[in-house]
């Protein structure tokens, strides 16, 4: 059944950016012509309800969870930006079934998540946490003992995606042997090794760092046998997704003194927003970083983030573009000045495009380009015309058995 048009707007069109979104977006969004609404922590299913009627555009990062409840009480949401690399948060599925595009940030903040990593690696394997916290009690202990180079150490990095793989190649500049395993063939990065699998790398590494995609598949992913599969001594980080790893049995493994240390910037739950209460089974261990989920939290990542998403947004919203969308056909449309677009995205079956181009023909419109993507089960035709298309035209493409959201660009 096709999704119904959104109601005539009757003042700018909305939208609505939550979890501290960096301002470049509100203003890329408002210079575009949308009245944009912010929020500074996540909001609950029935918080992100209540606040979407209306909305066309809604912008997210990691905490809040666009469910399918959400996208059936939100008939005028046309697309869904995840300021952040992941997309799990987001119910792809529903979304595409009710003609939503989703994008996300699948680079901007690399740069940034690599660095702290290799910052976390280099304060565990020198120890700096537990000098750290002895200075700040008076105690002074000039001492060189468990504190090492990372130079000649073996870095083992699971996951070997746009962080994994950048990561390797700055500590490899660093003087680290790589050491890496993903389920999908990857090219090596400099003198980096690929394993046959996960235990490979555990039984070479000095230090095992992360980088799994959030897929729910993917759930305990990292627990008791892999921890005690790892070498005395040695360093774990995960910066990827929390729900990834048993962190009962990384304490364990750490107060029995198995793991030297580890680092965390993700968790099975975090909290809403700034200033609420974090609990974690690994508070008050001194070889032990916690962040707050601030892999990509620089201000320059977060400038880029706020950027690229809200432009991939407006392109949308404006012109039909769903490059890089995660769920949706790509294509790459350019503007013609002067043209009307008619977006339509359908279930992919023979003889849609012949449908389409039937009932334009049929009520007189000329076409003056048309182009044509399929996803799967999706299919994505975006026709330019002369002159803006009669009401009849919108509804008989919205009785097509096969369309799922049809929309005008004027």
């Amino acid at each position: 059944m096709a999704v119904p048009e959104p109601r005539p707007q009757t003042a700018r069109p909305r939208a609505l950016l939550v979890e501290n979104i960096h301002a470049d977006a509100r203003q890329l969004l408002t210079e575009a012509g949308w009245q944009v609404d912010t929020a500074a922590g996540a909001l609950d299913e029935a918080e992100l309800i209540s606040r979407l009627d209306g909305v066309q555009l809604l912008g997210i990062r990691s905490q809040t969870q666009v469910t399918a409840a959400v996208l059936d009480a939100a008939p005028d949401l046309r697309a869904v930006g995840a300021f952040c690399i992941g997309t799990n948060q987001v119910d792809l599925f529903s979304a595409a079934a009710h003609g939503v595009a989703v994008f996300n940030a699948p680079y901007s903040n690399t740069r940034s998540v690599v660095e702290l990593a290799l910052a976390e690696i280099i304060a565990l394997t020198r120890r700096l946490t537990v000098k750290n916290d002895l200075m700040h009690e008076g105690v002074w202990d000039k001492s060189a003992v468990g504190a090492h180079e990372v130079r000649g150490r073996r870095l083992g990095i699971i996951g070997y995606g746009n962080i994994g793989s950048q990561l390797s190649v700055v500590a490899e500049a660093l003087g680290m042997s790589v050491f890496f395993y993903d389920t999908v063939d990857k090219l090596a990065m400099g003198n980096a090794r690929r394993c046959g699998s996960l235990t490979e790398v555990l039984d070479l590494a000095d230090v095992v760092t992360l980088h799994v995609d959030g897929r729910a598949s993917n759930a305990g992913f990292f627990g008791e046998t892999e921890f005690a599969r790892m070498r005395p001594g040695s360093i774990f980080l995960n910066l990827s997704r929390g729900f990834l790893v048993d962190d009962v049995a990384l304490r364990r493994h750490i107060e029995s003194g198995h793991i030297a240390g580890a680092a965390l910037d993700v968790f099975p739950q975090e909290p809403k927003g700034r200033g609420e209460t974090f609990q974690s089974v690994l508070r008050g261990l001194d070889n032990v970083i916690l962040t707050p989920h601030v892999g990509g939290s620089t201000e320059e990542a977060q400038e880029d983030i706020g950027r690229f998403v809200a432009a991939k947004l407006r392109d949308y919203a404006l012109h039909g573009a769903t490059t890089l969308s995660v769920n949706l056909p790509t294509l790459n449309t350019e503007t013609v000045p002067g043209r009307v677009r008619l977006a339509h995205l359908h279930h992919n079956v023979p003889g849609v495009l012949a449908a389409i181009n039937k009932v334009l023909a049929d009520e007189g419109v000329n076409i003056e380009g048309q182009q044509l993507a399929t996803l799967g089960d999706l299919g994505y035709v975006v026709t330019d015309i002369a002159h803006p298309a009669t009401e009849d035209v919108g509804r008989r493409l919205r009785e097509l058995p096969q369309t799922v959201r049809v929309r005008q660009l004027l």
